[in-house]
């Protein structure tokens, strides 16, 4: 079940629109079309407002119509119902487009836009990209939602990509998203056979369950939220095995805690790793490295670089291709790093993201002495 809305734009001649008898005369051509798709429309308000008017309509089983209409030459027609999972729907983007074309007609538009409906229900079926373009996905199901001390954890099942963790209404990686994984270790370009690596973050377990295969000295996974493994553990098994599970095994061990707890001993220690993967937040899209997720992440690298052996890599995640502001900063960031550090980047087109998705390789400079 959700509720259904339709959305469509037309421009049409400013001078037509430009006071009320002329927005009345393209309402009521408006009107005349809508009742043929609409039963039982009626005007129920009508508003003046700044720039222009707003008429609310209903009809046929509480379906709303309201009709915003803009002196400088704009008018949006919203239509929303209720729809139950077994009915049909009261107009279908094929009909919409049909509508549309008969709007455009009837009252003489310029230009005119239907859009799919929109399908709006207790559970998420759209998510933003890195740069904030809405994307629908076909998700059927939540299989998981609890609140945990640090984020609210979902899995939900989508048709094409299988379950899929979301963490705080953002997707973050499904049963689809193997090149995820693979791009951010570098598959195949990395060595990490009798390595020590440490990952800071990977809740879901995706990259210990594949750097596991790669069959390294040890690695420490810091993981602090309980509650986004256990739910990737019932169900992301085909992504994670049965490392969460175990949580310890002969060559890795995972700890529970903020992250920041065992570099902090690790640094004391005076231990040095071969590889470090930063598996926590995305960087954040903003004007500037500034705020409190920068000052986290530039912490981050600080405090990595001081237990990476000399020749060792730091490998992370960035942000979507299309979020070259925010990619610059991170880069502006790096660049300020003493020791002096040196980096390259990989891309790959991530599934769930429904976008390319930038990684980062880096390590200290060759004229460090590092």
């Amino acid at each position: 079940m959700s509720v259904q809305t339709l959305l469509m734009d037309f421009s049409i001649d400013p001078a037509r629109l430009g006071d009320e008898s002329g927005q009345k005369a393209v309402f009521s051509q408006l009107k005349s079309v809508l009742k043929d798709y609409v039963p039982n429309l009626i005007l129920a308000a009508e508003v003046a407002v700044d720039g222009g008017s707003l008429k609310l309509l209903t009809g046929k089983n509480g379906t709303t119509v309201s009709v915003r209409l803009f002196d400088r030459g704009l008018v949006t027609v919203n239509i929303e119902y209720y729809k139950e999972d077994s009915e049909e729907p009261l107009i279908s983007f094929k009909s919409a487009r049909v509508l549309e074309s008969q709007l455009k007609k009837y009252i003489s538009v310029i230009k005119s836009q239907a859009y799919a409906p929109l399908k709006r229900c207790l559970f998420g079926r759209y998510y933003p990209t890195s740069d904030e373009r809405l994307l629908e996905y076909d998700i059927d199901n939540v299989v998981f939602d609890e609140q945990s001390p640090f984020q609210r954890v979902q899995i939900v099942h989508s048709k094409s990509l299988g379950n899929m963790l979301v963490l705080d209404d953002l997707q973050n990686i499904s049963e689809a998203d193997l090149v995820y994984t693979e791009t951010l270790m570098q598959r195949g370009k990395e060595n990490y056979e009798g390595k020590e690596i440490v990952i800071l973050g990977g809740g879901d377990g995706a990259l210990l369950y594949e750097l596991l295969k790669e069959k390294p000295k040890f690695v420490w996974m810091l993981e602090i939220d309980e509650v986004v493994m256990n739910a990737c553990n019932k169900h992301l098994r085909s992504i994670c095995g049965d490392v969460l599970e175990r949580r310890k095994g002969p060559n890795y061990e995972i700890i529970v805690e903020d992250c920041m707890l065992t570099i902090n001993k690790f640094i004391k220690e005076g231990k040095k790793v071969d590889y470090i993967f930063g598996d926590l937040t995305d960087i954040p899209i903003s004007e500037s490295a500034c705020g409190e997720l920068w000052e986290f992440m530039i912490t981050i690298l600080n405090s990595s670089f001081k237990i990476l052996k000399p020749d060792g890599r730091f490998m992370t995640h960035g942000n979507g291709a299309t979020s070259s502001e925010s990619l610059e900063l991170y880069e502006q960031e790096l660049a300020k790093l003493t020791p002096a550090v040196s980096f390259s980047k990989s891309r790959a087109f991530v599934p769930s993201f429904l976008e390319d998705w930038i990684f980062y390789q880096i390590s200290f400079s060759a004229n460090n002495g590092a």
